[in-house]
């Protein structure tokens, strides 16, 4: 191989890698904001819903029948992103989902990354 095939090998590889990390991160984030707008329907669903209906655990056996390759749709994981919209719901909380949503693919750690 000529040096210059083996460099811009090393600089696509580089860039593949750096493509996948941000997709990664950008389904993150995506997630993050589904499970925020998730948590806050649920709630609203719950002012309306009657004592036992168990509608609850009929969304999760819905998402799990719907989703079978995605995990986190278990009545325990339901309630945790129930729990989790209750605790950040404050304008913080608020703040960090819209950040999330308008990283577009940026990683944001508050920590200038080298270019």
């Amino acid at each position: 191989m000529n040096p210059e095939y083996k460099s811009w090998l090393a600089d696509l590889k580089s860039r593949i890698q750096a493509a996948q990390v941000k997709a990664a991160l950008k389904v993150n984030a995506e997630l993050i904001a589904l499970y925020w707008e998730l948590a806050a329907e649920i709630l609203e669903k719950e002012k309306h819903a009657a004592w036992g209906e168990g509608w609850l655990q009929k969304l999760s056996n819905d998402l799990m029948n719907a989703f079978t390759d995605v995990k986190g749709f278990s009545l325990t994981n339901l309630k945790y992103i129930r729990r989790w919209f209750l605790f950040y719901q404050n304008p913080i909380g608020q703040q960090l989902v819209a950040q999330l949503q308008a990283i577009d693919g940026q990683y944001y750690t508050g920590v200038q990354q080298a270019t």
